[in-house]
């Protein structure tokens, strides 16, 4: 069923399915009815507080899942935050947001409660969630709740799930990804969610919940993988948000499951494209959704339903990208004989890491071409790891060891996996840019 707002879906399900199972959470479960209780009862509170704008450190309980529902319901601005980052840095995002309400560790909260706001005017059925990637370049990207049910009613025509489902939700409801086909594609179809216990559960979970399906980043699914983790009752895996490479989806399905593979950005409320049958990367363009390919292959999109607000505070940016009703995505893809879509490459300085963080490659191939004293550089995606392109000769176990300083203040998704050399030039435009939609020829 199609829902226009998160009150509409927990009010519906609390009158149709009253006890049936809509949240687990370690030994507890709300029915359908609690939640919409709960729900309720914390919107209430909060409208009494006085506040515009609710940050909240989004750490995956049945509380957090409660209080962001509330948020909405309440009237408030929602911001969703990941409390594993900095200190100063949740400072920033707290003034640029405009956060005068914190949720989540009471410790963390207090830590923070001076970078508190005055709040927003006129912030009500905004949510904010952050695109993932280097402190400098992270945008607050402002979707709605009517976006974010319509993109899950969009995944569950191609996916549906069924009430006697279990969705195990594993990825951080601070992410787009997660938020969506870890959590409202299941309420949304009145399965049951089970909600994780956290990193250090990832590889009992699937034994504690016994899901039917789960969606999951790439790096998670090979830990997962190699583990021998999933559960025999796992029926679907849905993977997104980053490059995933075949073997995982292979020894995936030789287990007898079936896998999903998605394709979405945060800017569209998340997957406008999701594989159904047959080859886990030819997709199928979701419902609401139109997908053409620009001149040199560039993916745009048209998602009226779905479609962001914009960047917050950011109109320029917002421009760049929104142009003529049209998300230009810097994604390339072709569509097969069977109108299928295949996603080929990335346009824009950013690679896409199979965690669902992303690389700006200026600034990180700056630092290399820093220490190594070259400029004549590049830096590319092969299997889901960063690879260095090199004009010119030389020893790559030398400029391994030359980069060792600059890596190491690196997270080990962002690490080299080698040093490729090239004796021709790197492809460049008129105006001196790389051309990365030519490099993928070097990962061959």
């Amino acid at each position: 069923m199609r829902f226009s707002s998160f009150e509409e879906m927990l009010s519906h399900m609390a009158r149709t399915a009253p006890d049936a199972p809509a949240l687990r959470y370690e030994e507890r479960t709300w029915s359908f009815a609690a939640l919409e209780e709960a729900v309720a009862a914390r919107a209430d509170a909060l409208r009494a507080g006085g506040k515009t704008c609710l940050g909240l450190l989004a750490d995956g309980s049945a509380d957090c899942v409660i209080e962001l529902f509330a948020a909405v319901r309440a009237g408030l601005q929602l911001v969703m935050l990941d409390p594993s980052l900095p200190d100063e840095l949740l400072r920033g995002l707290l003034a640029y947001t405009d956060i005068d309400l914190l949720w989540g560790d009471e410790e963390l909260r207090e830590e923070l409660a001076d970078a508190l706001t005055a709040g927003v005017t006129g912030g009500a059925g905004r949510i904010l969630f952050f695109t993932s990637g280097t402190t400098e370049r992270s945008k607050a990207v402002v979707l709605t709740e009517q976006s974010l049910c319509a993109s899950a009613w969009n995944g569950a025509q191609k996916l549906p799930l069924t009430p006697a489902d279990t969705l195990l939700c594993l990825l951080p409801l601070g992410h787009v990804f997660g938020f969506v086909c870890g959590l409202l594609w299941g309420l949304s179809c009145g399965a049951c969610v089970a909600l994780g216990r956290g990193a250090r559960h990832y590889g009992d979970d699937f034994a504690f919940y016994a899901p039917t399906a789960v969606s999951l980043v790439p790096l998670l699914l090979g830990f997962l993988l190699r583990q021998r983790c999933l559960n025999p009752e796992l029926q679907l895996i849905l993977v997104g948000a980053g490059d995933c490479p075949p073997s995982f989806l292979q020894a995936a399905a030789a287990q007898g499951v079936r896998v999903s593979f998605g394709y979405g950005l945060t800017e569209t409320s998340s997957g406008v494209a999701i594989s159904v049958t047959g080859d886990p990367y030819a997709m199928e363009v979701c419902p609401d959704d139109t997908i053409t390919l620009d001149e040199d292959g560039e993916i745009l999109i048209s998602a009226p339903t779905c479609i962001m607000q914009g960047y917050y505070k950011r109109p320029e940016d917002t421009a760049a990208v929104l142009r003529g009703g049209l998300l230009h995505t810097g994604d390339l893809g072709l569509f097969d004989e069977e109108g299928k879509l295949h996603i080929t490459g990335r346009k824009k300085d950013v690679l896409v890491l199979p965690d669902g963080t992303k690389l700006y490659l200026p600034e990180y191939e700056a630092a290399i071409a820093q220490a190594l004293g070259r400029g004549e550089l590049a830096v590319v995606l092969r299997e889901g790891r960063p690879l260095l392109l090199v004009q010119g000769e030389g020893d790559e176990e030398e400029i391994l060891r030359a980069l060792r300083p600059v890596l190491a203040e690196r997270p080990r998704g962002q690490q080299l996996s080698g040093v490729r050399f090239i004796t021709e030039a790197l492809p460049r435009t008129a105006t001196g840019k790389l051309k990365r939609w030519e490099l993928r020829r070097y990962t061959e």
